[in-house]
């Protein structure tokens, strides 16, 4: 038995049902499907997805951020945040607990034109990193979402220039070293460590995706210990619908 997860910032949920979302989640049937940016309250959309539980986490702010996770087997609990005042206002955060293992998915906060917002997100990373180890002390934990940095130069096409840009700072890319340091995994590199040109965000300027002028920045880490379960990463860059594609974690089941 094998599970298949996705995660997909949609960049507003009923834009995307409009190009197509509800037929890819058909067509793929993910046990778990993740979304984050979904810039909706849930009761500004109506539609089902067939054989899901569903659960919205919407920011206060309406049309801002805000996440959305599908699944075909209830979970045993689910959380909404991670416990601070500061940090939950947004709808970045939702953690299903299953007998094995901790599912979260986050959309991690935009440093923001200027950087105005880099000292609230190097904050946000220290409280996030705080609450995945929490969770990891029970039981393994599967964390997926755009995570708003590429890490490493190989995870964006133009380091160079882009270079202390918001989502390339040496302090995102600190952050995210931490992370991995803290007993975590990013899945698409350690199984595709050279994969060059491979990226799940595009700007919408400069026929950026036509010419894959892009950034990796959505992820599924997990756990270490889980490593050895997981047969595959992938990046669906032939899904359209957004500036960003979906990604997939192919997992044996946990």
């Amino acid at each position: 038995m094998v599970m298949k997860l996705i995660s997909w910032n949609v960049n507003g949920l009923r834009a995307c049902i409009n190009k197509g979302f509800l037929d890819f989640a058909a067509t793929e049937q993910p046990d778990i499907l993740a979304l984050q940016e979904t810039k909706l309250q849930p009761e500004q959309v109506t539609f089902t997805l067939p054989g899901y539980e569903q659960y919205f986490y919407s920011a206060e702010k309406k049309g801002y951020s805000g996440t959305a996770v599908f699944v075909k087997e209830p979970p045993l609990n689910v959380t909404f945040g991670i416990g601070l005042e500061e940090h939950d206002h947004e709808g970045r955060v939702i953690t299903l607990e299953y007998p094995g293992f901790y599912f979260v998915t986050v959309y991690t906060p935009n440093a923001q034109d200027g950087l105005r917002r880099l000292s609230y997100r190097m904050a946000w990373e220290d409280a996030f990193l705080e609450y995945l180890m929490g969770l990891d002390a029970k039981k393994p934990v599967i964390v997926c979402g755009d995570m708003n940095v590429a890490h490493e130069e190989i995870d964006l096409k133009n380091p160079k220039t882009n270079r202390n840009n918001p989502g390339f700072t040496d302090e995102e890319r600190a952050k995210m070293t931490r992370l991995l340091s803290s007993g975590f995994s990013d899945t698409f590199r350690r199984l595709y460590p050279e994969a060059r040109n491979r990226y799940s965000w595009w700007s919408y300027r400069a026929h950026a995706r036509e010419n894959n002028t892009g950034w990796r920045i959505d992820y599924f880490l997990v756990s270490d210990r889980l490593m050895d379960k997981v047969q595959d990463s992938q990046i669906l860059d032939q899904v359209y619908g957004s500036d960003h594609c979906p990604v997939a974690l192919v997992t044996e089941a946990l």
